[in-house]
C-alpha cells in the first residue's frame, strides 16, 4: 500500500506544487513583456493543444508533473523579445518569480492553517523523576500554552525548555476539559542525557482528541512568516550543523522525486486515516519552500545558477558571451540528470518508506 500512497503524494502534492512553481515564471515573464512561446500542464510530449492566446501555446502534456513554461529567446539575446535579450532587472525578475510563488504558495498554506488551528500537541510521555513529573505533567496533557504562546507546534514547547535551563517554564495545558496553569524547571545542559530524554522529560505527540489551536488573521500570519524562516534558517544551517557534528549524512541526505513521493504519501495517507488536512497541507508548504530554496542555489540549469550570470554581468557591466553560458547550463543539466538517477536508485535500494 505504501507504493499507491507514494503515487498518491506525486499527484496530491508534487504536481500542484511544480505548476505554481511554473506558473509563477509564466505571470512574471508577462508582466516583463517577454514573449512565452507555450505554458504546458504536464512534462511532454504533448497529448493536447488546448489553446493559443497572444501568441502563447496552452497545452496538455503526457508526463502529469507540474507544468512547464518555454520562453522566447531563453538564451538567444537576438531574438526580439525574448528572455535573454530582456533587462537584467527582468531576468531577474522572471527567474526568481518561480520560488517566489512558492514561496507565496507556502505563506497561504501556513496562514490558513494557523486560521483553521494547527493539532494540538499532547504529552506523549513522561520519565519517572523528571522536571515534567515534579511539576505535575501527565500522559495525555494537551499543551496550550508555554510562557503565554501557543503551543501549535512543538518548536514551541520545546525551544524555551531548552533556552531557560534552571528557570520556572509557564505551562497552560487542558486535562479532563479542564485547562490547568503549571510550572515546570527544565534541566540545565549536562544534567540529562540528550540521547534518551530532553530537560523535561516528556515526549510529544499530535492530539488525538481534535484540540485545536486557532490563531486571528494577524498571529496566522505572524505564524506564517516565522515558520518560513524556521525553514530557510535550517536549510542554510545543514552544511554547519553536518561539519559541527550535529547531523548525520544519513539524516541530510537529498531526495529524488521518488523519495519526496514516500514523505508526501504519508502525509496523505496520515490525512486520510485522520481526515484531518492539516499533515498534508503542511508537507506542500514545506515541500514548496525547499523547491524554492533548491531552484536558487547558485548551480548550473537551475533558475540560481542563470541568476548568478545576471548578476555577473551586473558586476563586469557586459554579459558572458551566450555560447559558453549555454555551454555551463548544458553540462551542469548532464551532472543533474546523472545525480537524479543516482538518487532515484539510492531512494529505491534504500527508501524512506519500507515498501
Amino acid at each position: 500500500m505504501s507504493v499507491l500512497w507514494s503515487i498518491g503524494g506525486f499527484f496530491i502534492v508534487l504536481t500542484p506544487i511544480v505548476l505554481v512553481h511554473e506558473l509563477g515564471h509564466f505571470l512574471a515573464a508577462r508582466q516583463s513583456n517577454i514573449r512565452v512561446e507555450e505554458f504546458g500542464f504536464g512534462l511532454p510530449p504533448r497529448a493536447l493543444k488546448i489553446a493559443e492566446k497572444n501568441g502563447t501555446i496552452y497545452s496538455l502534456n503526457w508526463i502529469p508533473l507540474g507544468g512547464f513554461v518555454r520562453p522566447a529567446g531563453e538564451d538567444d539575446p537576438n531574438v526580439e523579445g525574448g528572455l535573454a535579450g530582456a533587462s537584467k532587472r527582468a531576468r531577474f525578475f522572471v527567474l526568481s518569480a518561480g520560488a517566489g510563488a512558492n514561496m507565496i504558495m507556502a505563506f497561504v498554506i501556513f496562514w490558513i492553517v494557523g486560521l483553521t488551528g494547527a493539532p494540538a500537541v499532547a504529552i506523549s510521555d513522561v520519565k519517572p523523576d523528571s522536571p515534567a513529573q515534579t511539576a505535575g505533567l501527565i500522559t495525555g496533557d494537551v499543551v496550550l500554552e508555554v510562557d503565554g504562546v501557543k503551543a501549535d507546534s512543538s518548536r514551541v514547547i520545546a525551544d524555551p525548555m531548552y533556552a531557560k535551563g534552571g528557570q520556572p517554564v509557564e505551562m497552560l495545558v487542558l486535562r479532563d476539559g479542564q485547562e490547568i496553569q503549571l510550572t515546570v524547571i527544565p534541566r540545565e545542559s549536562g544534567e540529562y542525557d540528550p540521547s534518551t530524554e530532553g530537560p523535561i522529560g516528556v515526549s510529544l505527540a499530535l492530539s488525538g482528541g481534535g484540540e485545536r489551536i486557532t490563531r486571528n488573521p494577524f498571529e496566522a500570519a505572524v505564524s506564517a512568516g516565522t515558520y518560513i524562516g524556521d525553514y530557510v534558517h535550517l536549510f542554510l544551517s545543514v552544511p554547519g550543523m553536518l561539519i559541527r557534528g550535529e547531523l548525520s549524512p544519513s539524516e541530510a541526505r537529498p531526495l529524488s522525486i521518488v523519495g519526496i513521493s514516500q514523505i508526501a504519501g504519508q502525509s496523505v495517507e496520515a490525512t486520510a486515516s485522520t481526515r484531518d488536512l492539516f499533515p498534508v497541507l503542511n508537507m506542500i508548504a514545506f515541500i514548496n519552500v525547499a523547491l524554492g530554496l533548491t531552484n536558487l542555489l547558485p548551480i548550473p540549469a537551475l533558475d540560481g545558477g542563470r541568476i548568478l550570470f545576471v548578476l555577473i554581468e551586473a558586476v563586469r557591466g557586459r554579459r558572458i558571451e551566450p555560447e559558453r553560458e549555454g555551454m555551463v547550463h548544458v553540462i551542469g543539466m548532464l551532472v543533474l540528470l546523472g545525480l537524479m538517477v543516482l538518487l532515484v536508485v539510492q531512494d529505491l535500494v534504500n527508501p524512506i518508506v519500507p515498501f
